[in-house]
């Protein structure tokens, strides 16, 4: 079989995984494989999960790297804890104490999201999505999504992609994002007055190294460059 192609952005894609490996970005012993040239790729089939730190459970039971997620599945962080996981198509950071539930028709394809409390990043292939945390619904096609759901506060970042924001407490309370890189983070606040319950935000808590990664994951890229920095190196985020 010839050896495909080489092109520019592969080579830089790789360096810049391996990179941040050696700087820890993904410290573990999965990552550290990395530098003997074991860099990031699609998942083996029947594998769900790239990366495990700390205490995290998968419907209720305590994780292994063997521990296979389905689209129907409640995914759980304890502190200091973290997972990089593929479900499908689509592909997942889950922070620190945050508990995230899947819902899909068939098991292997997620249709909606529901995160109470926590924080994520995810990408996603084609199919159409819903999210749902604390005060948000969003609707999701092909994108790039960070999210942290508080009680009183979304955190809502559209990497890239287009998402339907709609306020839990106000159904009229809407944006459409059209986003090509972090364009527009917003926060949806609970408990305001009507017509403020969508607000701009800053860009913060993830990277876009982090999503190079989890992007690659599922063999796909991101539709933009990725320059180590864009959120400069900072301790490690749980």
């Amino acid at each position: 079989m010839p050896n495909e192609p080489w092109s520019p952005f592969d080579e830089r894609r790789r360096q810049i995984l391996l990179a941040l490996l050696a700087v820890g970005a993904f410290s573990g012993p999965h990552a550290r494989a990395g530098l003997l040239g074991r860099q990031p790729g699609p998942l083996p089939a029947g594998q769900s999960i790239y990366r495990l730190e700390g205490e995290v459970k998968v419907d209720g039971t305590l994780a292994t790297r063997n521990t296979h997620i389905n689209a129907g599945a409640l995914v759980e962080t304890g502190a200091r804890s973290k997972i990089v996981f593929v479900v499908g198509t689509d592909a997942f950071i889950l922070r620190a104490n945050s508990r995230l539930q899947l819902e899909g028709g068939d098991g292997v394809v997620v249709e909606t999201l529901r995160i109470v409390t926590g924080r994520l990043l995810s990408v996603f292939g084609r199919r159409g999505h819903t999210m749902r945390t604390s005060t948000a619904t969003i609707g999701i096609r092909g994108t790039g999504v960070y999210i942290e759901s508080e009680p009183e506060r979304s955190y809502i970042c559209t990497c890239y992609g287009m998402t339907e924001l709609a306020a839990a407490d106000d159904p009229n309370a809407t944006e459409t994002i059209d986003s090509r890189h972090h364009d527009a983070p917003r926060y949806v606040l609970a408990g305001t007055a009507s017509g403020t319950l969508i607000q701009a935000a800053p860009f913060i808590n993830h990277t876009d190294e982090e999503l190079l990664l989890i992007e690659t994951l599922v063999g796909r890229e991101p539709p933009f460059a990725v320059d180590p920095g864009y959120d400069r190196p900072r301790p490690r985020v749980y």
